[in-house]
């Protein structure tokens, strides 16, 4: 397949700032230490098996560690989170810091209580596509969060559900 033009990049990347999506953060320990980052990509793509799937940027960095772990933890982020999607999404801001309230799983991986839902998983498959990893990752353990609406992001800034019209 050939490459995008400049103008289906630029057109692509306006469709989808104005298309929102709910923010999770995913995190896995490696032999250097714990890493995460902040995804918009998180869908689930089966019920049976469970199956979830998130794209990369790039296999380097966090996202490198999160490739090469066993195992990670997707977690489905709240409103008033919003700070720490902003420290996983940022080079050199403080992570897995206690006043951001993680814990360790027995398994190993950085665990947010505090998240709506976490997901522990395992990496399923990957397929490089352009510069981005698509991850396929299997959930092998569901850990039940705090209530509280979904953080969204729209529009490169973070948003929450309207109130439903009933």
């Amino acid at each position: 397949m050939t490459g995008t033009t400049p103008e289906i990049a630029d057109e692509f990347k306006d469709a989808f700032r104005s298309h929102p999506a709910g923010v999770s953060l995913v995190t896995a320990s490696t032999a250097e230490g714990p890493v995460g980052l902040t995804l918009s990509s998180v869908a689930s793509v089966s019920a049976d098996p469970a199956v979830l799937v998130f794209s990369v940027t790039k296999a380097t960095g966090s996202a490198g560690g999160i490739l090469g772990a066993p195992s990670m933890v997707v977690h489905f982020l709240l409103v008033g989170q919003e700070g720490i999607a902003d420290a996983f999404a940022r080079s050199g801001q403080p992570r897995f810091t206690s006043e951001q309230g993680w814990q360790t799983l027995a398994t190993g991986e950085p665990y947010l209580p505090s998240a709506r839902v976490a997901l522990r998983c395992t990496i399923r498959e990957t397929l490089s596509v352009g510069g981005s990893a698509l991850v396929l990752a299997d959930v092998v353990e569901v850990l039940p969060g705090v209530e509280g609406d979904p953080l969204l992001y729209h529009d490169r800034h973070y948003d929450r559900l309207a109130v439903p019209v009933r």
